[in-house]
């Protein structure tokens, strides 16, 4: 069962978000009180946890929560003279509408907006739970961090799977495409991926959601991908960033 509940002992704004948020999803409300073993209750699916100042979702397998502990390891890794391979190559200006069509939790679109001065990110995730605690951590979350507080408001997230969204948009509606799919073979080592795993969408990117793509975009595509995948072997691109280290690799397509 799907439902969304509170923290023990919740204060009466909890319970008033955990309703609303019930209501949206059009999911139960439940007590928490009623439901001590929330896990349990679930019943092998998963349910949403309004605690004091965050949102989780908990399942049997564990729980996911929103946190840019890894746009924060990256920007620090940028701040020492160090290479991110993914700004390197979205050559940006600052005033660029990225479409992030695959969210997740966010880190990589918070790097992205940190970059823009007045443009945007508009992020796509497909999967309901991710779109929901990632929605309201970029909403809520205080970082002690003023960049990243600074980023996340230029980001507008979008319950959507990218492949139909595309086909709905018009020609050069964003200046940059970019894309993430979960890898082909996963890196269990990334702990801030590990509780996303059970609620992610594994869609793979095929050469027709490329032409879209390309039609969407003004200047370029990003494409994501783990070196062992098939994506650059299948795709095309002009350019490869990436680190041999990593066995992380960015693919561009630029639109001549």
């Amino acid at each position: 069962m799907i439902f969304v509940t509170t923290s023990h002992d919740p204060a009466e704004e909890q319970v008033k978000k955990a309703k609303k948020l019930a209501n949206e999803l059009q999911i139960p409300y439940l007590p928490r009180k009623d439901y001590p073993n929330i896990c349990a209750a679930t019943q092998g699916e998963y349910c949403y946890v309004v605690e004091k100042n965050r949102l989780v979702v908990k399942s049997e397998s564990g729980e996911f929560f929103f946190h840019p502990s890894m746009a924060k390891v990256r920007m620090k890794n940028i701040q020492k003279g160090l290479k991110d391979h993914l700004i390197e190559c979205l050559q940006l200006t600052g005033d660029e509408i990225i479409l992030d069509t695959t969210l997740g939790l966010g880190t990589e679109a918070i790097l992205m907006a940190s970059f823009l001065d007045s443009g945007t990110v508009i992020g796509l995730e497909a999967s309901t739970p991710i779109f929901v605690v990632v929605r309201d951590g970029l909403a809520n979350h205080r970082a002690k961090e003023n960049w990243i507080n600074t980023a996340m408001r230029k980001i507008q997230v979008i319950h959507a799977d990218f492949k139909q969204f595309l086909r709905s948009c018009e020609e050069n509606s964003y200046d940059i495409v970019y894309c993430d799919p979960m890898f082909e073979n996963p890196v269990f080592e990334s702990s801030s991926m590990n509780p996303l795993r059970p609620f992610a969408v594994y869609d793979t990117i095929n050469a027709d959601d490329v032409d879209q793509m390309f039609k969407v975009a003004k200047r370029r595509i990003v494409l994501k991908a783990h070196a062992k995948d098939s994506l650059f072997r299948r795709i095309p691109v002009d350019k490869i960033f990436g680190s041999r280290r990593s066995q992380v690799f960015y693919g561009v397509i630029e639109k001549k």
